[in-house]
């Protein structure tokens, strides 16, 4: 009979019995959970399935046919004595020898003889005997047949134990077993059968408390670990010999440690010795562009690979990703097996490992995300593979053990792709480092290894300096002048001039007494106005007013009249887009559009372009809003007939009028207006309905007046994007002289009147 022992350490469970102080076991209840016990359950696992039972619920009571076989065999003979109980193992079961016959007969005795002095009664002393035996048959004979060897059989019991399993698997213990109990929901049920831990131990571990147990754990989860572990090894492939040391080596000289020459950083030839780094902010705004000029001249002085990437890293173009194979994936690890075939492009061989081990950690990592699936994971790993390739002969051309190039990134890391590769690029020989020295901008670049220095100053730079001839460096006074512009234009309701290059609209829904209030007032004081994350967001005006209203203090054309400023466009019953007029975007049309997106690069650099003197945010958010208007289909015959090519080319051939109001346009202040007079019967025109619907995206106010309510502005809209106001009865006689749409106070000739010319 086995002595119980107490643990040192969880790890004792795995010393040989030759090598235990001394000579027992260990029968131990595992009531909570951290990380080591988690590690421990595994390793515990592994052994347990190798060399002695797992038991997940409860073990099988002996069925008819169990019991059949058993008395077929042993008869029905029961004496509670040594030799009865030796003689029927050995015929029972045949393969233990002596030894283990005597070791497991004393401890059923022993258990029988605590029976009996529990006063139970000869019958319930048979039956748990029976009980025992056909057990051990059928769930334990692997484990008798073990038992005295150096290597300690194992069994690992899951969940409440029952009397009788209780009683059972004290018998082998004492024969020689180890056990380990994993209780999820604590001790009580076990103290009910053993009150004062005789038959085993609760394990609490020395100077720290656990945690209740995951409401997902158990042991079929651990086995799930321990599958996924041996499927992705398979995904490594060959082990790169070398692993990064990455910021271990450094000092708080961050500039400095970069320039550290490899030679100088570790000498243990097992690790490359790189450093992460990501600097929010500026240490000194007078110095920061020299130094970073000096930074990379001395890199490039010393034969550093160098790249540096200015904002934004360009998305894959389709030819990249047309370079990189792949396939309909089923299942992760088949995914990122199969797309590990994509860096063949990589010569060194060492290389290769470092990024397949590299590719393989982050792709594993990214699928446990909550929310991804492997569609969106596969996007995913291709924009990094075509990133890779497309950086690969700059960072690692001719590349040798001894060499770490450097990557370079001026600008926060605002996409989850981007930082996806700059981790990628981390992991491999390279220093990587992100300037984000505008502090404004937020960066989501998050990492293990990655080192941040955060510095309390802010400072706008675009591009990073390479040539003398990109250093502008501000004075003292300049940049605290630019530190009040700050405190003053920041959050807190006052805007300078252009302070925004992005607005999102939003249509009010008003009253018709409402808009002769708002129309003229600076959009920064209408409701729901807002400047959250950079963005503007527009409150405009759009409706059509319908009849004339006979009992108003002005007349129908003053009313009219008094809402026209400098900044409106008037379309007084005409086309304001000529049928025949001349386009020369129309050529183009199917060259700008392609694949559902509007071709921005493809525009800019034709020949015919129209609104290259723009500001070019200006540029990008005409743009931006005509992809929008296209997503919408409010015009109809959007991806149904070829309208969307009529949207491109009507936008991009806009009259220089609207031009010049959508350049000047400040979105925090008053906004460019639109008044469209219809009285007749006329129908709007197609070409006039897209440029009514895209001026609305971009932020105008825009009013249709219709005497007559018809329905004559809305036939090539999808849906009723304007609000309608009746305001009184229908009228089809009114006219209006262009003459007497003039803003107020604009003074005009006796030419101008006599011919009905407008100016303004």
């Amino acid at each position: 009979m086995f002595e119980h022992k107490r643990l040192q350490s969880l790890d004792d469970y795995f010393l040989e019995l030759c090598n235990r102080k001394e000579k027992g076991v260990f029968f131990y209840r595992i009531n909570g959970y951290d990380k080591d016990i988690h590690d421990f359950i595994r390793k515990y696992y592994e052994q347990a399935r190798r060399t002695g039972v797992v038991i997940e619920g409860k073990i099988p009571n002996p069925d008819e046919k169990n019991l059949e076989y058993y008395e077929e065999n042993m008869g029905k003979a029961f004496e509670m004595n040594m030799p009865f109980i030796n003689a029927s193992l050995k015929k029972w079961l045949p393969r233990m020898n002596d030894y283990q016959r005597e070791s497991v007969a004393g401890s059923i005795l022993q258990n029988l003889l605590d029976m009996q002095r529990q006063g139970k009664n000869e019958a319930m002393i048979k039956n748990a005997y029976i009980k025992y035996m056909c057990w051990l048959y059928y769930k334990f004979e692997r484990v008798v047949n073990q038992l005295g060897a150096n290597a300690v059989p194992k069994i690992l019991y899951e969940g409440s134990i029952s009397n009788y399993e209780l009683k059972l698997i004290s018998i082998l213990s004492n024969a020689g077993c180890d056990v380990v109990m994993l209780q999820y929901n604590g001790d009580t049920d076990y103290l009910k059968l053993d009150p004062t831990s005789v038959l085993s131990e609760s394990y609490t571990p020395a100077g720290k408390s656990l945690n209740e147990f995951p409401k997902d754990f158990n042991i079929r989860a651990i086995v799930n670990e321990i599958q996924e572990a041996f499927n992705n090894e398979r995904l490594y492939g060959a082990k790169p010999q070398t692993v990064n040391c990455t910021n271990a080596w450094i000092n708080t000289k961050v500039l400095e440690n970069i320039q550290t020459p490899v030679q100088q950083r570790g000498t243990d030839p097992n690790c490359f010795y790189n450093c992460f780094f990501l600097l929010e902010g500026v240490e000194d705004k007078l110095t920061y562009l020299n130094d970073l000029y000096q930074l990379q001249l001395s890199l490039k002085n010393n034969k550093r690979k160098v790249v540096i990437q200015d904002g934004d890293i360009q998305k894959p173009t389709p030819d990249e990703i047309n370079t990189i194979n792949r396939k309909n994936y089923q299942k992760y690890d088949q995914m990122i097996l199969d797309l590990c075939a994509n860096l063949s492009f990589i010569s060194n061989a060492e290389l290769k490992r470092l990024a397949n081990k590299a590719f393989v950690d982050l792709m594993l990592e990214q699928s446990k995300l909550d929310g991804m699936n492997i569609n969106k994971l596969v996007g995913k790993a291709v924009n990094i593979l075509c990133w890779l390739k497309r950086y690969y002969s700059e960072l690692f051309g001719s590349w040798k053990s001894t060499e770490i190039s450097v990557f370079m990134m001026m600008g926060a890391v605002q996409t989850d792709n981007e930082a996806l590769f700059i981790r990628l690029l981390s992991r491999m020989p390279v220093d990587v480092v992100v300037f984000a020295p505008n502090l404004n901008v937020k960066s989501v670049l998050e990492d293990k290894f990655l080192f941040n220095k955060k510095y309390d100053t802010s400072l706008e730079v675009s591009r990073y300096p390479r040539e003398s001839t990109d250093l502008h460096m501000g004075t003292v006074a300049y940049h605290a002048e630019r530190e009040l512009d700050s405190i003053m234009y920041q959050d807190t309701g006052m805007y300078r001039n252009q302070q925004f290059g992005k607005a999102n609209i939003i249509s009010l829904q008003t009253m018709y007494e409402e808009i002769e209030l708002l129309w003229k007032q600076e959009l920064k004081y209408r409701p729901n106005f807002d400047t959250s994350n950079n963005v503007v967001t527009i409150p405009v005006i759009f409706a059509k007013i319908s009849g004339v209203n006979m009992t108003a203090s002005k007349s129908y054309t003053n009313g009219i009249r008094d809402l026209i400023t400098a900044d409106t466009i008037v379309i007084n019953d005409k086309d304001y887009i000529k049928n025949m007029a001349p386009n020369p975007m129309k050529q183009h049309a199917t060259d700008f559009f392609k694949n559902g997106k509007v071709q921005k690069s493809a525009i800019k650099n034709c020949r015919d372009y129209q609104y290259g003197f723009l500001r070019e945010e200006m540029q990008d958010y005409i743009l931006d809003k005509l992809q929008l208007l296209i997503d919408s289909r409010n015009i109809k015959g959007t991806f149904e007939n070829g309208t969307e090519y009529t949207i491109v080319s009507t936008i991009l051939n806009m009259n220089m009028d609207v031009v010049r109001l959508i350049q000047k346009f400040d979105f925090t202040k008053t906004n460019p207006k639109l008044i469209y007079i219809n009285t007749t019967e006329r129908m709007i025109t197609l070409e006039d309905s897209i440029l009514i619907a895209f001026l609305n995206l971009v932020g105008f106010d825009i009013l249709f007046f219709i005497p007559t309510g018809y329905q004559n502005v809305e036939k090539y809209f999808n849906r009723m994007i304007m609000e309608e106001h009746q305001i009184g009865e229908y009228k089809y006689d009114v006219k209006i002289a262009d003459s007497m749409l003039v803003p107020q106070g604009t003074k005009r000739s006796f030419v101008d009147v006599l011919f009905g010319r407008n100016k303004y």
